[in-house]
């Protein structure tokens, strides 16, 4: 009943159809309940009438059994039609409605949940939903009308009989609800364990490089066949409740002729129903057993949509961790002051704190470098700073303002990242650089590209800005990937800057251009730069040397070198002086 309550409201923007869907549902219905009822009236009318009589009425039936079965047709194809594109709409909507829910999670969902998992909740799922949405009511009303028309023709025709069939038809409910329990946790059990191939899947083809660089497809392929065997083992249950369920139900079925010809016979016997009867009686069986089977084999179609709506409603009533206040105001004309004050930060309550007290000021135009050790904190401190994660303790400031008494929007729309590992969606190099920036003109897409230093190599390809770069990039160089994610923050021009070690992926020449391209777009703005290389970082305004304990040592290179603490040991490593 929770689930219906949940589910109920997305018919709500299509009630039109929906009502007109029982409607012509309902029609259907009743069409096929009149024809066995008609066939005995014409008996004990028409049918005894003179044959010119008989012509003459059969002709004037004709037309009337035509008309009602264009009818017919029109509402079988309006429900066809019509409750189809109304499941696919509300698909389409819980769709829309579960992607958005995902881009409102912040990093720490997708830190603890699979995207293989995601896709499944996604695609597979909703489908199920779709088809429940559509075909749930429609069945349930058809069944019901024909159930209660046809008990209620029976009745008027032998009540013994049709008491007995009744009583056949309530085991068969009692023998299907216990089935239908089974079935329920055997369906929620195939959405886990397909959601577990689709991850694996994902996994393995998003790194399908290192697979084939280091031999592992024997690896993934082992480890795809587990998950792929548990999905087996899986429906293997599945299908042996199933197998139970429908067996037992035509079992009932079967029961049911047996009751027809024995009972049918003990009535005529005794004189109390008439052969003519009896045959207009067996046909109401099939009436009276269609709807029966119908709602049987909706069951299985009601655990796949309830198993797949209850998977849907898991990710929709989480909470998102990081929202925007109430209150929240938009950032405008920031200068790109910034403040981390007492700052800490633990990913899970119950862990080890990444960051403990942390103070540090940034002027507006300032750049300050952050080195360390890795797991020292300092991709952490970087993504404090757009909201990525929220302070455990302390605040985060730009401009004075508490980043989280700022919309999310405005937020990240004043801070650029460089990244280590550049991500480009499957699309063109000119989507690629204005992805961010909505109608961007093609004449400051290519003035970002020539500032990051790209004009001469798009210049250079067939197809220039409108050459598709791949998966993830996968026809570009890193250096040139790179560029690109450089060029991509010179058009968004944002007053703050995080380069999180954008150059420590690349050969000392590429390392070299890309390092004057970034020093071009540091230029004016507050810069916040993670490094490895310590030699990217000589100009830096300030130098803080972050580690798991905090901030260990801060000044310039010049002052952290005379000071002969930490930093210059790492950088005398690097340039090789013991």
């Amino acid at each position: 009943m929770d689930i219906l309550k949940k589910f109920i409201p997305y018919y709500k923007p299509y009630i039109g159809v929906f009502l007109l869907d029982l409607v012509a549902a309902s029609i259907l219905s009743l069409i096929d309940l009149v024809f066995p009822q008609l066939l005995r009236v014409l008996r004990q009318t028409l049918f005894l009438e003179a044959p010119e009589k008989i012509v003459a009425g059969v002709i004037k039936l004709a037309v009337v059994l035509l008309i009602m079965y264009i009818v017919r047709f029109l509402c079988k194809h309006y429900v066809t039609y019509q409750g189809h594109m109304m499941g696919a709409r509300m698909e389409s909507g819980m769709r829309s409605d579960l992607f958005e829910q995902f881009e409102r999670f912040s990093f720490s969902y997708y830190d603890k949940n699979n995207t293989g998992e995601m896709m499944s909740k996604l695609v597979s799922d909703l489908f199920d939903i779709s088809e429940l949405a559509h075909h749930g009511p429609e069945n349930i009303f058809i069944s019901t009308v024909k159930l209660l028309g046809s008990f209620i023709i029976l009745m008027t025709m032998n009540v013994p009989m049709t008491l007995i069939l009744v009583a056949i038809v309530a085991c068969m409910a009692i023998f299907s609800y216990v089935q239908n329990g089974i079935m329920r946790r055997t369906f929620f059990d195939n959405r886990k364990k397909i959601a577990g191939i689709n991850s694996s899947l994902q996994d393995t083809l998003g790194g399908i490089r290192v697979v084939k660089s280091f031999t592992g497809e024997d690896i993934e392929k082992a480890k795809f066949e587990k998950s792929n065997e548990a999905f087996l083992e899986s429906k293997k249950a599945n299908y042996k409740t199933m197998a139970m369920f429908f067996a037992g139900n035509n079992f009932f079925e079967g029961l049911m002729y047996i009751a027809v010809i024995v009972f049918g016979g003990l009535f005529i016997a005794k004189g109390t129903l008439s052969v003519e009867d009896l045959a207009v009686y067996a046909l109401y069986i099939n009436v009276f057993i269609g709807p029966v089977m119908i709602l049987i084999e909706f069951t299985e179609q009601l655990q796949k949509g309830a198993a797949g709506f209850q998977r849907f409603r898991d990710v929709m009533d989480v909470i998102p961790e990081i929202e925007d206040a109430p209150d929240a105001e938009v950032l405008t004309d920031c200068k790109g002051d910034v403040d981390y004050e007492d700052v800490s930060f633990a990913y899970d309550d119950d862990e080890e704190r990444v960051l403990d007290h942390i103070n540090l000021h940034i002027d507006a135009g300032k750049k300050v470098a952050i080195v360390g050790p890795s797991g020292g904190g300092k991709s952490t401190l970087c993504s404090l700073l757009p909201r990525f994660y929220d302070v455990t303790k302390g605040a985060v400031k730009i401009d004075g303002k508490d980043v989280r008494s700022l919309t999310q929007k405005s937020l990240r729309g004043v801070i650029g990242i460089v990244q280590q590992e550049v991500y480009l969606f499957n699309g063109t190099i000119r989507e690629n650089i204005a992805y961010g920036r909505e109608g961007a003109s093609l004449d400051d897409i290519m003035d970002a590209a020539k500032k990051a230093d790209l004009d001469e190599f798009i210049s250079a390809l067939p197809n220039g800005y409108d050459t598709m770069v791949g998966e993830r990039g996968a026809r570009l160089s890193g250096g040139q990937k790179q560029r690109i994610a450089i060029a991509r923050v010179f058009l968004k021009n944002p007053p703050i800057l995080i380069l999180d070690e954008a150059t420590s992926a690349l050969d000392n020449e590429s390392e070299r251009y890309i390092q004057e391209s970034l020093d071009r777009l540091a230029a004016g703005r507050t810069t916040i730069t993670i490094a490895h290389r310590l030699s990217t970082i000589r100009n830096a305004d300030e130098i803080i040397v972050l580690d798991s304990e905090g901030i260990q040592e801060r000044g310039n290179h010049r002052q952290l070198l005379e000071k002969d603490g930490i930093y210059a040991k790492y950088f005398y490593m690097q340039v090789g002086i013991a």
